[in-house]
């Protein structure tokens, strides 16, 4: 199967009108963390497969499994074993704070800003948003031993690059020793900075990115 009808076929399970408290839940809690979008937002569309992404490989119904082993568990008994195969190979879906380093034709080396982790992502669209030296939250699916783009994005402008870049550096050194920092929570604080700014255009994005005086909860 391709990486796409795996999604669809995940997707579909997972959002069956019986699983719906489970997608509520996710959002109720992803929302509250990362800034809720509102229709308007330019960035709506992304940030809502952002909360499918983080329902579908990060939330746990059950307190244990993520919502795809549920899935592997209890929806997949048609599946193929190679297919099943394929569903936990996705489930190793990496998000992560990433600097683009490169762009050739059909795919992209990015660095996670936070550990340092390099990565080549299969890319046959041409990103026109996308240039080296940008900083971008993005979801990395594997998938037949290469990786993908999933469709959840957060960009950050071009004008903080060094001051997020600083901060990550400040963040590292102040985790334990050879540990990486959690990129949960630096994730988070971002992408709710990135809501304030599409929302606040006459506020100064520096003042936005403002990482001693982080933006308070929520981007409203």
């Amino acid at each position: 199967m391709t990486l796409e009808e795996l999604q669809e076929r995940l997707l579909a399970w997972a959002a069956a009108d019986e699983r719906q408290p489970w997608l509520l839940e996710a959002r109720r809690a992803w929302f509250a963390l990362v800034g809720e979008p509102h229709d308007e937002d330019k960035s709506f569309e992304q940030r809502m497969n952002g909360l499918l992404d983080h329902y579908l490989f990060d939330f746990r119904p059950d307190g244990t499994h993520p919502t795809l082993e549920l899935f592997l568990r209890d929806g997949a008994g048609d599946l193929t074993t190679d297919a099943r195969a394929q569903v936990r190979e996705m489930g190793r879906a990496r998000r992560a704070l990433f600097e683009v380093r490169k762009i050739h034709p059909g795919k992209v080396d990015l660095e996670e800003v936070l550990g340092g982790a390099r990565h080549e992502v299969v890319e046959r669209r041409t990103l026109a948003a996308l240039a080296k030296g940008d900083i971008i939250e993005a979801r990395l699916l594997p998938h037949a031993g290469q990786l993908y783009f999933s469709a959840s994005f957060v960009y950050h402008p071009r004008e903080v690059r060094k001051a997020i870049l600083k901060e990550a550096r400040r963040r590292v050194k102040e985790a334990p020793r050879e540990v990486p920092p959690e990129p949960d929570e630096f994730l988070a604080v971002l992408s709710r900075m990135a809501l304030r700014l599409e929302r606040y255009r006459n506020v100064r994005v520096e003042s936005i990115y403002d990482f001693d005086a982080p933006a308070p909860r929520g981007a409203g």
